[in-house]
């Protein structure tokens, strides 16, 4: 009888194992952009410590130089809760979106126990509070030094300040000769 008790546990403890590893989900974000279509969730560019942001910025004034664009330096961390929402309050607004990828080259800059970016960040006047955004021309040459806490509106941010915001340090657009 001990015996059969034992097969029977054996039994079940097998099935139960091999039942869960066959219907095991991965939680785990996707690895490929194109994972991105399937979910229609945007992926959201996260600040990274290890990242350089002077290679970065030197990439940016590339595009900028090309495209016409300013660049904007959003600092941050992924501890900052009001860094996280901005790229969900943006994403989640398609009109918000266009304006900024239409007009600037965005440049994530950690700022983290990991890594604050000192050197980097010391070309720049002190930040108040996190994000905090760094208009730049297509130069690389600093516009405006921007607080969030301003397009801020009760709990979230207030789309008419951040498009009046974006708007304002958008570049101008060069009349095409004919």
């Amino acid at each position: 009888m001990k015996n059969l008790l034992f097969i029977a546990a054996v039994v079940v403890l097998f099935s139960v194992t091999s039942f869960g590893q066959g219907s095991k989900t991965d939680n785990t974000a996707p690895k490929h952009p194109s994972a991105t279509a399937v979910s229609n969730v945007p992926i959201r560019e996260k600040f990274d410590p290890t990242r350089d942001p002077k290679i970065n910025l030197q990439k940016a004034v590339e595009t900028a130089a090309k495209s016409g664009k300013h660049i904007i330096l959003d600092v941050g961390g992924e501890w900052c809760g009001w860094c996280v929402y901005m790229d969900k309050f943006i994403a989640q607004n398609p009109t918000l979106a266009r304006l900024r990828d239409n007009n600037f080259v965005w440049v994530k800059v950690n700022y983290s126990e990991e890594n604050e970016n000192p050197e980097f960040l010391s070309a720049y006047p002190a930040a108040t509070g996190y994000p905090h955004l760094y208009v730049l021309d297509e130069t690389g040459k600093l516009l405006q030094s921007q607080d969030t806490s301003v397009l801020e509106k009760g709990d979230g941010y207030d789309l008419s300040k951040f498009t009046a915001f974006l708007t304002k340090w958008s570049p101008e657009k060069k009349a095409v000769a004919r």
